[in-house]
């Protein structure tokens, strides 16, 4: 394959649609560039080709979800550099590649195998191709400057912290459909159990628009966010967890749209925990994993654990005994007995047993008023490095093989909080 007239263009000319027509004679097929956001930013059609993925995407600006969960889930693709894939809704097979520039990935090279000739082609030459484009669209793409023209523009800047203060973000905003937006809170939606090859229509996001009227989904980091107010039934995603696949986490709420990136971090941590506790779909708010959040922060603190809870734990352990249960439980109740027992469905006795045994034997100071704070952060976390996680979440079980409850409005679900059995 000769490239001097491509690699001539690369030195001579400053534009991406001119190398993007260069490659789509080079490998005689369509070509398509995509941004790492997933925008389709050059292309190229021979005369007469039909193709209604192709042009969905033209059309859109945009490759879908299912073509963007495609590309950001494929392990092939990250390891090997290229991806063969067959379309249920074309009759050709694509080609996909990222496209890195100085170690960073800038988007994507999706070339459209009309004459089932790609796979001859060497991959030496593949690789010069997507070196030039990638650079070129990395020049591009950061030639325009700090100034925004979109609202997608604006959100993702202001994801990524570029504006120094509030009022910038506000003038930048005042032109776009963000002027006077003002969500309550934001629904991250995790797309890597979802597979679908029918690319010419995005389903899924004709459904968060249809559910959730002036949401205004878009991706951002391989994830769809999606912003709700509250007029919006937050139970019209449970269904479309359930038929798409879906990992869902709902944020605190969004006081001003200012404060999204602080927002996005958090409800992102209790994702990035979910996603490795559970392989299932799932649909919680962020809040009902606050405590467990907050205690994760101090687990590298072994050192913060009274010595008392220590020497308690290590009795459990060697006696397989649920004394640590047992005093998280009186503790939370407020040492009520009677709280305590039918929290941990236990016969009075043997909590009375328990309790007797702690102040006694481990000198657990239940009677220091200026302990308890301690005493409840320490046994806490000893329950934690136990693995005791569901004793700190709300409305939910963690790794339940179904699709978790959401329960945003606090009345709606009808779990409860696993019991500590004792």
């Amino acid at each position: 394959m000769d490239l001097t007239a491509f690699l001539n263009d690369f030195f001579r000319t400053d534009s991406l649609n001119q190398l993007t027509s260069d490659a789509a004679a080079l490998f005689d097929c369509p070509v398509m560039v995509v941004d790492d956001s997933f925008h389709a930013v050059s292309w190229y059609m021979p005369t007469g080709f039909q193709d209604r993925p192709f042009q969905g995407s033209v059309d859109r600006g945009e490759l879908t979800y299912e073509a963007s969960s495609l590309l950001s889930n494929s392990a092939p693709l990250a390891q090997q550099g290229e991806l063969y894939v067959e379309l249920a809704d074309s009759p050709w097979q694509r080609r996909f590649s990222p496209l890195i520039a100085s170690g960073i990935r800038v988007g994507y090279l999706v070339l459209v195998d009309i004459h089932g000739t790609l796979r001859q082609v060497e991959r030496r030459d593949f690789t010069v191709v997507e070196s030039v484009l990638a650079k070129q669209l990395f020049f591009e793409s950061n030639r325009s400057g700090l100034m925004f023209n979109t609202a997608e523009e604006v959100l993702l800047h202001l994801l990524e912290n570029k504006f120094s203060t509030e009022a910038l973000f506000l003038l930048q905003a005042s032109s776009t459909w963000l002027a006077g937006f003002h969500p309550e809170r934001v629904a991250l939606i995790h797309l890597g159990l979802y597979h679908n090859l029918h690319l010419a229509e995005d389903t899924l996001k004709s459904e968060l628009k249809y559910a959730f009227y002036a949401s205004h989904p878009f991706l951002y980091n391989d994830e769809v966010l999606l912003f709700l107010n509250r007029d919006h039934d937050l139970s019209a995603l449970e269904p479309l967890v359930a038929q798409y696949h879906l990992r869902v986490v709902i944020s605190d709420p969004l006081d001003r749209l200012y404060a999204l990136p602080q927002v996005y971090a958090a409800t992102h941590e209790v994702m990035d925990y979910l996603l490795l506790r559970s392989s299932h779909p799932f649909c919680v708010r962020a809040d009902q994993l606050h405590t467990l959040m907050m205690l994760r922060r101090l687990q590298d603190r072994p050192d913060l654990i009274a010595s008392e809870v220590c020497a308690l734990a290590r009795h459990d352990a060697a006696e397989h005994t649920q004394y640590c249960q047992t005093l998280l439980a009186y503790l939370l109740c407020h040492h009520s007995l009677q709280e305590t027992c039918q929290r941990l469905y236990t016969h009075r006795n043997t909590v009375l047993y328990r309790i007797r045994r702690m102040k006694e034997d481990f000198g657990i100071p239940l009677d220091d008023p200026d302990r308890q704070l301690e005493l409840l952060l320490s046994v806490s976390l000893e329950l934690l490095a136990q693995h005791q996680e569901n004793l700190f979440v709300r409305g939910l079980t963690l790794d339940a093989p179904r699709t978790m409850p959401c329960t945003v409005d606090g009345d709606r679900s009808a779990s409860v909080s696993p019991p500590a059995h004792a």
